[in-house]
């Protein structure tokens, strides 16, 4: 993933987010909190994961496959930008 050093900073961040809800889950389960505040932080979790998710696909994307903003090739990048809006609209 060397194409994402540009992002590097920004992609770690969001990892030791992530990091810190889990173990919010953690200290959730054995303080015996409500099943509601646990699953409440699932949820944020399962969607900083998507979130993730998300931006490490489009970068695969637009490195590996097209860019939508160079590519020479219209239809080429036609389907790259329609790819990178579906994978949007599913991971969210």
């Amino acid at each position: 993933m060397s194409h994402t050093i540009e992002k590097k900073t920004k992609i770690l961040q969001r990892v030791h987010r992530i990091r810190g809800q889990v173990e919010a889950i953690e200290r959730a389960l054995a303080e015996e909190r409500s099943c509601g505040d646990v699953l409440q932080q699932i949820a944020a979790i399962r969607g900083a994961v998507n979130g993730l998710m998300t931006e490490v696909i489009e970068d695969h994307i637009r490195f590996h496959i097209a860019d939508p903003a160079t590519d020479s090739d219209a239809d080429r990048a036609r389907g790259a930008a329609e790819l990178i809006e579906v994978i949007h609209s599913y991971l969210k």
